[in-house]
């Protein structure tokens, strides 16, 4: 029942002040959308909702494939028609092939989806689409809708996330999450039909984003025929991949159509470069008018030094990322590291050929992830070989370095990287956690001092959060650990959990002033929600069984 429990809590919370706001709000003039809630109002529920997704353990949260998704993300968030929006890109450990938007720049992808993907253009196609729900408001709009009728149509929508991920994609023949859509499914319907009469307008302004960002225009189309096919084979094959009521975007013929005549239409105001790079060609289309090429040296008089801006800065189009995200996310993503293993056997099979680099590299990750380090050591040595600046490969070759006992090669291979990528999240993280699992005061100090510059930009990052607090706890600063434990259970949908770790936090005699003055700031910043939770009768399970 736990799936209810959220959802009905969430909708009181979300109930009160839409209800409130309706009394104070000014007449209408065009869409009243925008007065409804305030955009830092928008990121909270948007982060209310992330956390307890992480609660229910939907999430995929892995350095790398966290940290390509968002660079993709960003790109076509810099090109969208609300380029100061901030948006947070998340990837969901399902299968199943569905991606949505929410409030507060909150774009979830599962990681069917990705895995359905033949390359990055088709990803960043659905990614623009969902973008353009956020920009065009179509959320902010659905709770406009949720208002006047008295039903909160957004969390319809959670709900529906919620049930899907719980029932695995199929909630047939169970007769709790039966009874629970049932419940709910007036909301979810009135969501599915909403969602509806926005999808041409976001596919609309969505092509126009992918292809000011330099990716294909014609991954739109081609991916919709490739999910409207999936679709059909799930079907025929007496089962649905994606549930009825989680179908927020239907494919249908007229859709991928209107996308073919958009690209179409685009392509005449285009330049389009072909490029030969290693495995095949980079095809890049750029606007006819205004095409200049980016200075990379800067010889202003004013400036002390000649400035060599970062290539990365220039980049459009796809990352070259893309073949080994996938194969990542598909070692993390099966069901279990032996599952993973067997998959791409069958990869392999279907294919009649060897693995491809990337595969090989997955097949490495699903054997790290199994404990067999030994065998993932080897291919990963061989991968490194003829992909000698790859740091997808070079992060993992150094955690089975680490894992097969030599720890101090793989440290020093660390180290290269971190000078090579100063502040890079997936390294930080990648070599603070191999830090941890090696263990010992030193350790621990030195992973202190890789995360410490991830500070400032890690506060509502549960994995920065959980490796800062072991390295704390490994040097000996327990109030560092505590504080960190407690703000990784509050990020990751526990605030009862992180309230009470800091309430015992706070009674430890050797406090500083500074340290104390935190954790007092955070109870006081938790607390409210805590309250309004136990007042709705919803209570940590673990907590209750104390």
């Amino acid at each position: 029942m736990r799936p209810l429990l959220l959802a009905t809590a969430l909708t009181l919370a979300l109930a009160a002040p839409l209800a409130a706001s309706q009394d104070s709000r000014l007449p209408d003039i065009g869409s009243s959308a925008g007065e409804l809630l305030t955009p830092a109002r928008q990121a909270q529920y948007g982060g209310m909702m992330l956390r307890e997704l992480r609660n229910y353990g939907y999430l995929l949260e892995d350095p790398l494939v966290t940290d390509w998704l968002q660079t993709v993300g960003n790109r076509l968030g810099a090109d969208s028609d609300n380029p100061q929006q901030a948006y947070t890109f998340f990837m969901m450990r399902d299968r199943q092939i569905n991606a949505f938007a929410t409030l507060g720049g909150y774009i979830g992808m599962n990681a069917g989806l990705v895995l359905t993907a033949d390359r990055e253009d088709e990803v960043a196609a659905v990614l623009s689409h969902e973008i353009a729900h956020v920009t065009q408001q179509h959320v902010l709009r659905g709770v406009e809708r949720a208002q006047r009728d008295q039903i909160p149509i957004l969390l319809g929508m959670l709900g529906a996330i919620v049930l899907a991920q719980a029932a695995g994609g199929s909630s047939s023949g169970d007769a709790s999450q039966a009874a629970i859509a049932s419940a709910m499914g007036l909301m979810q319907q009135r969501q599915i039909d909403y969602t509806r009469s926005n999808e041409s307008e976001a596919d609309r302004v969505g092509i126009r984003t992918l292809s000011r960002a330099g990716y294909d225009i014609d991954a739109m189309a081609g991916f919709f025929a490739k999910l409207q096919q999936a679709t059909r084979v799930a079907r025929g094959s007496g089962r649905e991949a994606v549930p009825d009521y989680l179908q927020t975007h239907p494919v249908t013929t007229t859709r991928i159509s209107e996308a073919r005549q958009r690209a179409d239409q685009l392509r005449g105001t285009q330049v389009t470069a072909v490029t030969s790079v290693p495995g095949g060609e980079r095809v890049e289309r750029f606007e006819r008018s205004g095409i200049t090429l980016p200075e990379t040296r800067s010889d202003n008089p004013l400036l002390p030094v000649p400035v060599t801006l970062p290539a990365q800065m220039f980049q459009r189009g796809e990352t070259g990322q893309f073949g080994w995200a996938r194969e990542r996310l598909r070692a993390l993503s099966a069901s279990t590291p032996s599952a993973a293993v067997r998959e791409y056997e069958t990869l392999r099979r279907q294919a009649g050929r060897p693995l491809t680099g990337p595969q090989r590299y997955g097949v490495a990750v699903a054997h790290l992830q199994g404990g067999d380090t030994r065998t993932a050591l080897a291919e990963l040595r061989a991968l490194a070989d003829e992909v000698p600046d790859n740091l997808w490969v070079a992060l993992a070759l150094g955690e089975a370095e680490s894992r097969t006992g030599n720890a101090e090669g793989a440290n020093r291979r660390f180290d290269v990287l971190m000078q090579r990528h100063p502040e890079n999240r997936a390294v930080s993280l990648t070599y603070a956690r191999v830090l941890n699992e090696q263990g010992g005061r030193q350790a621990g100090q030195r992973a202190q001092a890789v995360l410490r510059p991830l500070m400032g930009r890690a506060g509502d990052d549960p994995v920065f959060q959980q490796q800062f607090a072991r390295a704390n706890e490994l040097a000996g600063d327990v109030a560092r650990a505590g504080e960190a434990y407690a703000e990784a259970a509050y990020l990751n949908g526990r605030p009862e959990q992180a309230l009470i770790q800091l309430q015992n936090l706070k009674k430890r005699d050797d406090l500083d002033f500074y340290a104390r003055a935190r954790i007092d700031a955070r109870i006081a910043a938790i607390t409210p929600e805590v309250l309004e939770l136990r007042r709705q009768g919803i209570r940590d399970p673990d907590v209750e069984r104390r």
